[in-house]
């Protein structure tokens, strides 16, 4: 696999569980997880976003968060995990709405309920309404798909990480990753999100402190018995 779309090809469309969020009970097989990542990137590109531009979004692990970075890497679009940057589109908690005045051009989405503005976008009602369509961008390795602490960090930097951390800890399609460090450190990303893609199995986001069953889990301080810092997931540019 050459960027992160190809981890949304079609043909990886199944029954497997593929994103579990304890708290809320919310889960995601590899069919609705892929399905949606297409709508997610046609939002975007229904905001404005091209290849290139930046989406900045709430650092949590949450669906929408997870599934706004996946499709703003098919569009070749560049996340940042602090929605306090300038972005072509920003996409935070609802709760979050009043705290944005963008600027003409600038769009702002909203999850966990409806806007109170109607110039702001409805991120769980657009992107249910949505289309399901592939998206036309060219994407190549090379392309930056992830920006932190001005970082600049492309398709090949991340997967090659993912690679190795799925390499490091034999994880595969049986296997679950817990996530329990913010999306805003691109080791998080690389190990919580993209290595457990990469091999086919789970993403679990865990409800509090306890230990829960994961072959490994992000973070610096974790319940579990094995797991990875996310400095140590960092991807080498």
């Amino acid at each position: 696999m050459d960027v992160i779309g190809d981890l949304m090809a079609r043909d990886r469309r199944s029954d497997h569980l593929a994103l579990r969020v304890d708290g809320p009970g919310r889960t995601y097989t590899y069919y609705d997880l892929v399905t949606t990542s297409y709508k997610a990137g046609n939002v975007l590109r229904y905001l404005g976003v091209r290849k290139g531009a930046r989406v900045a979004i709430e650092p949590v692990a949450l669906p929408e968060p997870i599934l706004t970075f996946l499709g703003a890497a098919q569009l070749g679009a560049v996340t940042v995990f602090d929605p306090s940057v300038e972005a072509r589109a920003v996409v935070v908690d609802v709760a979050r709405e009043s705290e944005f005045d963008l600027p003409p051009g600038h769009k702002l989405a909203v999850y966990n309920g409806p806007p109170s503005s109607p110039a702001t976008t409805h991120w769980e009602k657009e992107v249910w309404s949505e289309n399901p369509a592939v998206h036309p961008e060219v994407v190549e390795p090379d392309d930056v798909a992830l920006v932190a602490d001005d970082n600049e960090y492309t398709h090949g930097d991340l997967l090659a990480a993912a690679t190795q951390v799925v390499s490091d800890y034999g994880l595969d399609a049986d296997d679950t990753v817990a996530i329990r460090s913010s999306l805003a450190h691109p080791g998080t990303v690389v190990a919580g999100i993209l290595a457990p893609l990469l091999a086919g199995g789970t993403i679990r986001v865990p409800d509090g402190d306890d230990p829960v069953d994961a072959a490994l889990s992000v973070g610096d301080s974790t319940p579990e018995s094995q797991s990875i810092s996310p400095d140590d997931a960092v991807p080498s540019r």
